[in-house]
Protein backbone atom coordinates (compact mmCIF):
# COMPACT_ATOMS: atom_id res chain seq x y z
CA UNK A 1 0.00 0.00 0.00
CA UNK A 2 1.79 3.40 -0.90
CA UNK A 3 1.31 7.05 0.67
CA UNK A 4 -0.54 7.77 -1.97
CA UNK A 5 -3.48 5.40 -1.56
CA UNK A 6 -3.58 6.37 2.47
CA UNK A 7 -6.26 8.84 2.76
CA UNK A 8 -7.63 9.86 6.27
CA UNK A 9 -11.17 11.13 6.78
CA UNK A 10 -12.12 15.02 6.10
CA UNK A 11 -13.74 15.11 9.55
CA UNK A 12 -10.63 13.75 11.77
CA UNK A 13 -8.72 16.54 10.11
CA UNK A 14 -11.76 18.72 11.41
CA UNK A 15 -12.35 17.44 14.65
CA UNK A 16 -8.56 17.46 16.06
CA UNK A 17 -6.47 20.44 15.70
CA UNK A 18 -3.46 18.90 16.75
CA UNK A 19 -3.88 16.24 13.94
CA UNK A 20 -4.97 19.71 11.42
CA UNK A 21 -1.54 21.39 12.62
CA UNK A 22 0.37 18.39 12.07
CA UNK A 23 -1.03 17.56 8.41
CA UNK A 24 -0.20 21.39 7.87
CA UNK A 25 3.33 21.18 8.68
CA UNK A 26 4.02 17.78 6.74
CA UNK A 27 2.56 19.84 3.67
CA UNK A 28 5.00 22.84 3.92
CA UNK A 29 7.60 20.18 4.42
CA UNK A 30 6.82 17.96 2.12
CA UNK A 31 8.93 18.69 -1.32
CA UNK A 32 11.95 18.99 1.48
CA UNK A 33 14.84 16.33 0.90
CA UNK A 34 16.38 14.30 3.81
CA UNK A 35 19.07 16.08 4.38
CA UNK A 36 18.04 19.36 4.33
CA UNK A 37 14.74 18.65 6.53
CA UNK A 38 17.29 16.85 9.39
CA UNK A 39 19.08 20.18 9.03
CA UNK A 40 15.67 22.28 9.90
CA UNK A 41 15.19 19.89 12.61
CA UNK A 42 18.51 19.76 14.56
CA UNK A 43 18.38 23.59 13.95
CA UNK A 44 14.60 23.55 15.64
CA UNK A 45 15.57 21.11 18.60
CA UNK A 46 16.75 23.56 21.00
CA UNK A 47 13.90 25.98 20.52
CA UNK A 48 11.91 23.63 20.90
CA UNK A 49 13.64 22.21 24.17
CA UNK A 50 13.89 25.74 25.68
CA UNK A 51 9.82 26.33 24.68
CA UNK A 52 9.53 22.59 26.57
CA UNK A 53 10.92 23.87 29.63
CA UNK A 54 9.25 27.18 29.81
CA UNK A 55 5.93 25.28 29.46
CA UNK A 56 6.73 22.67 31.98
CA UNK A 57 8.23 25.97 34.71
CA UNK A 58 4.65 27.77 33.89
CA UNK A 59 2.73 24.80 34.72
CA UNK A 60 4.56 24.09 37.88
CA UNK A 61 4.17 27.45 38.54
CA UNK A 62 0.35 27.53 38.02
CA UNK A 63 -0.04 24.09 40.15
CA UNK A 64 1.73 25.80 43.08
CA UNK A 65 -0.13 28.62 43.04
CA UNK A 66 -3.38 26.62 42.79
CA UNK A 67 -2.18 24.42 45.84
CA UNK A 68 -1.49 28.01 47.89
CA UNK A 69 -4.89 29.43 47.14
CA UNK A 70 -6.84 25.66 48.32
CA UNK A 71 -4.45 26.08 51.13
CA UNK A 72 -5.78 29.74 51.81
CA UNK A 73 -9.42 28.88 50.80
CA UNK A 74 -8.69 25.92 53.49
CA UNK A 75 -7.73 28.05 56.47
CA UNK A 76 -10.69 30.51 55.74
CA UNK A 77 -12.64 27.87 55.97
CA UNK A 78 -11.08 26.89 59.18
CA UNK A 79 -11.48 30.47 60.67
CA UNK A 80 -14.86 30.53 59.38
CA UNK A 81 -15.43 27.09 61.46
CA UNK A 82 -13.83 28.17 64.55
CA UNK A 83 -15.69 31.22 64.77
CA UNK A 84 -18.95 29.97 64.38
CA UNK A 85 -18.20 27.29 66.85
CA UNK A 86 -17.50 30.13 69.54
CA UNK A 87 -20.77 32.20 68.56
CA UNK A 88 -22.86 28.79 69.28
CA UNK A 89 -21.05 27.66 72.07
CA UNK A 90 -21.34 31.94 73.79
CA UNK A 91 -25.10 31.57 72.72
CA UNK A 92 -25.75 28.22 74.30
CA UNK A 93 -23.83 29.56 77.38
CA UNK A 94 -25.91 32.04 77.90
CA UNK A 95 -29.05 30.38 76.58
CA UNK A 96 -28.19 28.08 79.75
CA UNK A 97 -27.82 30.21 82.41
CA UNK A 98 -30.55 32.72 81.77
CA UNK A 99 -32.98 29.85 81.71
CA UNK A 100 -31.29 28.58 84.54
CA UNK A 101 -32.17 31.91 86.56
CA UNK A 102 -35.72 32.26 85.46
CA UNK A 103 -36.40 29.05 86.60
CA UNK A 104 -34.63 29.03 89.82
CA UNK A 105 -37.17 30.46 91.78
CA UNK A 106 -39.50 27.56 91.21
CA UNK A 107 -37.42 24.68 89.90
CA UNK A 108 -34.23 24.63 91.65
CA UNK A 109 -33.19 21.53 90.38
CA UNK A 110 -33.70 22.06 86.75
CA UNK A 111 -31.97 25.43 87.40
CA UNK A 112 -28.63 23.31 89.04
CA UNK A 113 -28.63 20.90 85.80
CA UNK A 114 -28.95 24.22 83.36
CA UNK A 115 -26.18 25.94 85.13
CA UNK A 116 -23.96 22.81 86.41
CA UNK A 117 -21.64 21.03 85.03
CA UNK A 118 -23.75 19.95 81.88
CA UNK A 119 -22.98 23.90 80.76
CA UNK A 120 -19.60 23.67 80.92
CA UNK A 121 -19.58 20.16 79.26
CA UNK A 122 -21.79 21.97 76.11
CA UNK A 123 -19.34 25.32 75.95
CA UNK A 124 -16.20 22.77 76.03
CA UNK A 125 -17.62 20.86 72.87
CA UNK A 126 -18.44 23.87 71.19
CA UNK A 127 -15.69 26.03 71.22
CA UNK A 128 -13.00 23.40 71.57
CA UNK A 129 -14.51 20.82 70.25
CA UNK A 130 -13.30 18.22 72.13
CA UNK A 131 -15.21 16.17 75.06
CA UNK A 132 -13.84 13.96 77.92
CA UNK A 133 -14.77 11.03 80.37
CA UNK A 134 -14.90 13.21 82.70
CA UNK A 135 -17.23 15.61 81.70
CA UNK A 136 -19.71 13.12 81.38
CA UNK A 137 -18.85 11.69 84.51
CA UNK A 138 -19.55 14.65 85.84
CA UNK A 139 -22.58 15.82 83.93
CA UNK A 140 -23.80 12.58 85.33
CA UNK A 141 -22.78 12.87 88.92
CA UNK A 142 -24.35 16.61 88.74
CA UNK A 143 -27.73 15.33 87.80
CA UNK A 144 -28.14 12.27 89.99
CA UNK A 145 -27.43 14.57 92.98
CA UNK A 146 -29.72 17.29 92.12
CA UNK A 147 -32.23 15.22 91.27
CA UNK A 148 -32.24 12.77 94.53
CA UNK A 149 -31.65 16.11 96.56
CA UNK A 150 -35.18 17.18 95.25
CA UNK A 151 -37.09 13.65 95.61
CA UNK A 152 -39.38 13.54 98.64
CA UNK A 153 -38.62 11.52 101.27
CA UNK A 154 -39.75 7.51 101.54
CA UNK A 155 -42.54 6.33 102.78
CA UNK A 156 -42.07 4.06 105.46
Amino acid sequence: MSTEEQHLPEHAVADDPAFSAAMHVARQWKDVDAAHLQVALAAMEPSLKREHRERMMRMTMMKETEERQYAERQEKRQHTQYLVNLIVGGVVALAMLAGGVLVAPHYWWLSTLMCGPSLLALVKIFVLRRSDASDITAVADATRRSTNAGAPPPVI
